[in-house]
Formats: structure tokens, sequence, C-alpha cells
């Protein structure tokens, strides 16, 4: 059962509430609190954020611009779109068009869907080729793409509802360790392994064009043996959804950070919040830093399985979460 269903069917009766999953897959479900009040879920999604916030959050481009307008740090970068869209919109920013501004931004840069989650096909270009691979992957399954500039320090997510910040995590991309012995490809295996032995969903797709590339790059293979101890990242996107790990850093966050993630949540309209940033260190006060994106139902799967304390901060999220849902139910009968 996915994480999401099985936290609230745990916690609703807490309040009194009681769901109703549908029971072929679990991904969805419907909350009848105490009070006669009703909500639904679908994945990570609830109705804790309003529609035009959540909308704006989940497109890259749109969410960049009205985070630049209120004074944020964000990345520098342009949104460029399909042969089909351009003729619709009577737009030039095409493929090629791309291709000039990463040349004006300067190689490497990243390129990446403008509306797909969990770091699909984000990717760290290198040249004119890789361009071009890239992009034309992208704008197979989708319509517009985003060329950034490279940015370089840790990664991290902070994720806010309301007044709190309620769990802060560095995001390192998806590495091996050697081991003396094992090939890239075993490690990745036996990694693939022990993320389903903790209960985490497997993600790891040894086949991404981008692991091989980034192997390439280290003049590695998949079948290469590591040295004990190295460690070998496959990819640059430090998204836990594919294969990256979490460094727990809630209770160290500095209170610079903490003020920002929450006044960005605020400044976008949202109640619940993921915030995305690259910054050199999150746990000292606040020099430098850039906002990748905002995220308006941010998956904390991932984070989850890293172990029990990181459970109880999901769950004390997701209590808090259908408490604001109960209560602004009844704000809404009562006004």
């Amino acid at each position: 059962m996915p994480l999401v269903t099985s936290i609230i069917q745990k916690i609703a009766p807490q309040i009194g509430a009681v769901v109703v999953v549908d029971p072929e897959y679990a991904f969805v479900g419907h909350i009848t609190f105490k009070n006669g009040n009703k909500a639904c879920f679908s994945h990570s999604k609830l109705n804790i954020n309003g529609f035009g916030s959540a909308e704006i959050a989940k497109d890259k481009a749109y969410s960049n611009f009205f985070l630049k307008h209120f004074g944020y740090k964000v990345t520098e970068g342009q949104t460029f779109f399909s042969k089909k869209l351009c003729e619709k919109i009577g737009s030039e920013r095409n493929i090629d068009a791309g291709f000039d501004y990463a040349k004006e931004l300067g190689f490497p840069v990243i390129v990446k869907p403008i509306n797909l989650s969990q770091g699909r096909f984000v990717t760290k270009v290198y040249n004119k080729t890789e361009y071009y691979q890239v992009a034309k992957k992208i704008l197979r399954i989708t319509p517009g793409l985003i060329v950034e500039r490279f940015y370089v320090g840790n990664d991290y997510r902070i994720v806010v509802m309301d007044d709190e910040v309620l769990a802060v995590y560095q995001r390192i991309p998806l590495c091996v360790v050697g081991d003396g012995k094992s090939t890239i490809l075993e490690l990745t295996q036996q990694k693939s392994k022990d993320f389903t032995t903790n209960g985490r969903k497997n993600n790891i797709d040894v086949h991404d064009f981008r692991i091989k590339r980034k192997l390439k790059r280290q003049k590695l293979k998949l079948d290469s043996v590591i040295p004990e101890n190295q460690v070998v990242y496959l990819l640059d996107n430090a998204n836990l959804s594919s294969g990256g790990d979490g460094l727990d850093l809630t209770e160290s966050i500095h209170p610079d950070f903490q003020k920002l993630a929450i006044n960005v949540t605020k400044d976008m309209g949202l109640r619940l919040s993921g915030l995305d940033i690259i910054t050199e260190d999150i746990t000292i006060p606040m020099n430098n830093y850039v906002i990748i994106e905002v995220n308006g139902s941010p998956g904390l799967t991932h984070y989850a399985a890293i172990g029990e304390a990181q459970v109880q901060r999901v769950e004390n999220l997701y209590f808090k979460i259908l408490k604001a849902l109960e209560n602004e139910q009844m704000y809404m009968q009562t006004n």
C-alpha cells in the first residue's frame, strides 16, 4: 500500500475521521471527518493548497517568474517550446533558440522539462550534441523545456506546512560506493534491493541514458569495478525519486532558511510546500542560495524510508494536514 494512504488510514481514527480507499491500487481515497465534512486525496495530493497556486507551483517557468517578482533568488533560465507549440503561439523560442541561449549561459547547463516531476529527464549537458539529444527526448513527451544556468552547491528540500518547517533534508544524487570487487551494475542492483527491503520504491533505471553518459564522462562503464570506499555518482540531479539519498537536517537547519521557506510558501499562496534550493550549507547563516523550484505536493515516501524518526515527521505532517482540512471545511460552512 502507498505510504501516504497507509499514513492517512493510521491517523484518521485519531481525529474521528473515516477513510475509504479504492480497493485496487489504494492510490486515491475519500475522507469523512467527524463533523461531517469531506475531502479527497490522490497519491500525495490533498486539497490543502488552492488550485491556482498549486498549478503555478507545478509550472517551473511561472513559479520562477513570481518568485523573482517577490525578490527571491531563482535559477537563471528560459523556456523553449516544440515546433508545434511555437507555431500555435507565434513564438520563435524553439529548440534552436534554446541552444543559442545555452551557449550564451555557457556550458554546462541544466536542461529539463517544463512540467514533469521527480527529476525526469533533468540533465546536465556539456555541448551541442548533448543538448540536442536531451532536448529532442524532452520535446517528444512534453511541449516545453527549460535551459538553466548550472549552479554549484548542495541540494536541499525544506517541507513547510503553514508557519512551520516540518522536514529538511539534503538530497544526494544517485551514487554507489565501491567494495573493490563488485561492478557498478552489481552495486546498483544491490542498492535497488536495499531500497525494496527498506520499504522504499525502487526507481533506479540502469538503462537511463543519463547514467551511461555520466559514467562515460568519468571513463567508466557499468561493468567497471570500483576500488573500496570510492564513491561514483551515476546522476547529476539529486531527486530521491530517481535513486538519490537523503540526509536529514531537520534539527540543524538555520533559522534564516526556515524563514525563507515559510515566506516563499506564503508568497506563492500555498499552505503546504516543498522548497528545493541550492546553497553551500543550510545549517549556517544564509549567505547565498538559489531556488530550484517550489513543489505544491511534495512526495515524502523516499524521505520516510530513511528511518523511524523520518516516518514520525511525515505522520506529523499529515496529521496537521488532516486537521487543517477539517477546520477549513468548518470555516467554509460557517462563513
